[in-house]
């Protein structure tokens, strides 16, 4: 063996040996997650803090600089490691009941959502009753002794479900719902029934595997301190709980769901009424024209009723949505007349001169924003 491949060979031994040392911390550190698990199982508390991670990642960062690595890629380390941690603490963690025995009732448990949260529930320790359409007839029986009732049914007929369930419930029994409006569900729930109540929205959809770092927006109605244990087992499951009331919840909700829903629609429409060759834009697309063309075909994949219901929720929804047009036609100014070259201009101008002032707006969200997309947009070429 001539010295240059003896001196390749002895550096190679070398990379294997401190693999081996990585191999070894990273054993080190899941016995300490381990204990971790322990901790958390023994005084309730979630898998998932949203906070210590996001400190973590900064300061690996740092550290990465000053070690003269790539920050970039030091974070995607860490964060696969906290992600098999997560794992890891979740599927420890995701059968402990909370309050192991409790009756549990889910109106509209047939349907995908109410599948999904039986599941939990049943592997978590608890009884878990259905109440679907044909069951009405012995709704007292399906009542009796329930600690929770968690109505799970389309927004159409969400209300009428809660006047029509909540004579037969016990005194003491939590009522609870998982829609996505809140003040008129809340409002019926507390109008309806003298005992406790809290409103949940699971910001996910049936397809989710586990809850793990999923949002739960919970929107208090009339609790007591010891209601808390349905929203402690959603955090036992690693769901990242946000606590906000009626107004805000909907408020937020009308941006976050219907606008960002009804504009999708509005960009795959135009696609449709154009007759774009999608497959063809996809040859000559940029990464980032390809994410933006998934989330409008994931869109078209799903139930039309699910995202008609969100979007024609609420008046003040639909309200907005026109806000949302109007202020559509109000661009075509920016675009200019077109019948000189004047015109265009100024509207050149008029656009740089919004664009910078609405950049100024987004302020810094607009870095973290290109950092998070870059991420996505590298998984992407890596798969495509």
């Amino acid at each position: 063996m001539s010295d240059d491949l003896a001196r390749l060979k002895e550096m190679r031994e070398r990379i294997d040996a401190l693999d081996e040392q990585l191999l070894e911390l990273l054993s080190r550190r899941q016995e300490v997650v381990a204990e971790v698990v322990a901790f958390k199982k023994e005084h309730r508390m979630p898998v998932y803090h949203p906070a210590r991670e996001a400190d973590l990642i900064d300061e690996r960062r740092r550290s990465a600089a000053r070690a003269g690595l790539d920050p970039d890629c030091i974070e995607e380390i860490f964060r696969n490691i906290m992600r098999f941690s997560r794992a890891t603490q979740t599927r420890e963690i995701a059968r402990v009941g909370v309050k192991p025995g409790a009756r549990i009732l889910l109106v509209g448990g047939g349907g995908a959502m109410g599948r999904l949260f039986s599941r939990w529930f049943r592997l978590s320790g608890y009884e878990v009753r259905i109440l679907e359409t044909g069951d009405w007839g012995r709704v007292d029986e399906l009542c009796r002794g329930l600690d929770l009732a968690l109505v799970t049914v389309p927004i159409a007929v969400t209300v009428e479900t809660i006047e029509k369930l909540a004579p037969h419930l016990p005194p003491d029994c939590i009522l609870a719902d998982l829609t996505s409006i809140k003040q008129v569900t809340v409002r019926a729930m507390l109008e309806n029934f003298a005992g406790p109540v809290i409103g949940f929205h699971p910001m996910f959809g049936p397809d989710a595997g586990s809850m793990e770092r999923q949002i739960m927006v919970v929107t208090p109605g009339r609790e007591r301190d010891e209601d808390g244990w349905v929203a402690e087992q959603f955090a036992a499951w690693g769901a990242v709980m946000v606590r906000s009331d009626p107004v805000e919840h909907d408020e937020i909700m009308a941006v976050v769901q219907a606008l960002r829903h009804f504009a999708t629609f509005t960009f795959g429409r135009f696609l449709y009424q154009q007759q774009i060759d999608l497959k063809r834009t996809l040859e000559f697309s940029s990464p980032i024209y390809r994410l933006e063309l998934d989330m409008v075909g994931r869109l078209f994949a799903q139930d039309p009723e699910l995202y008609s219901e969100i979007i024609y929720a609420t008046p003040q929804r639909l309200e907005l949505l026109k806000q949302y047009l109007t202020s559509f036609k109000q661009n075509l100014e920016l675009l200019g007349t077109g019948e000189t070259v004047a015109s265009e201009t100024d509207g050149r101008q008029a656009f740089i001169r919004e664009f910078k002032e609405i950049a100024a707006w987004f302020g810094p969200f607009s870095h973290q924003a290109i950092r998070e997309s870059s991420y996505l947009i590298d998984k992407l070429i890596d798969r495509f």
